[in-house]
């Protein structure tokens, strides 16, 4: 099943049509892969510094508080053990990576299958190009706002590097920017709709409909 999508100017004059590939915006969406690729891509931005010291890293108690026997208390080898006060931490955290692998197969198939729930939504936005003569966020406002995509949620995705655009666009708010390599399932989650360019939809596309396509 192939689809088309209207291509817009920056001041959202028609300029033209673009098709959609089916297998990257007509897949079945299953949300479970959701899950599971959000699961790992927050995994991995988990910075994992936590630690503890346990009774061998914490300092002092080299020698036995007590002697062994004929005190009458029970015997101690370090007042650094952990059932004493300032003592080790038994099984504490320690720093460690939080990521675990995920098939590319299941993390392109989530992906797709975003994108075609966006499109279902009809929260697909095309734009012929998207250049801004400076950094101006009021500029970029006024762009949003004329595409009809003011005060809502939206991640737009551009082809190539462009500072003024990308730069434009941090300050506002629920506003993200991402170049189409670094599009991911969790960015098009959170954001309700999708700006892209055009050079950036045939990116994308080119990207997702190859051989893992059919997955």
């Amino acid at each position: 099943m192939s689809s088309t999508i209207d291509v817009v100017t920056m001041g959202n004059a028609k300029a033209g049509t673009v098709e959609l590939a089916p297998a990257v915006f007509d897949v079945p969406v299953r949300p479970h892969l959701f899950h599971a690729e959000v699961r790992r891509q927050l995994a991995v931005r988990r910075a994992g510094t936590h630690s503890t010291k346990n009774r061998h890293a914490v300092s002092g108690g080299g020698t036995k508080p007590w002697r062994q026997k004929g005190t009458g208390r029970a015997r101690q080898g370090s007042i650094r053990s952990p059932q004493w006060a300032g003592g080790g931490v038994v099984f504490g955290p320690v720093p460690r990576s939080y990521e675990h692998a995920l098939p590319k197969k299941v993390r392109r198939a989530a992906l797709r299958g975003a994108l075609t729930q966006r499109a279902r939504e009809g929260a697909l936005v095309v734009v012929d190009s998207l250049e801004l003569e400076a950094i101006k966020t009021r500029r970029m406002a006024e762009v949003l706002q004329g595409l009809g995509l003011a005060g809502q949620g939206v991640l737009i995705v551009l082809d190539a590097p462009n500072p003024n655009v990308e730069r434009s666009a941090r300050n506002l708010p629920g506003v993200g920017v991402l170049r189409a390599e670094g599009l991911n399932v969790y960015d098009v989650l959170r954001h309700p709709k999708l700006l892209l360019t055009r050079a950036a939809l045939a990116a994308v596309s080119g990207r997702l409909a190859g051989k893992e396509g059919a997955a």
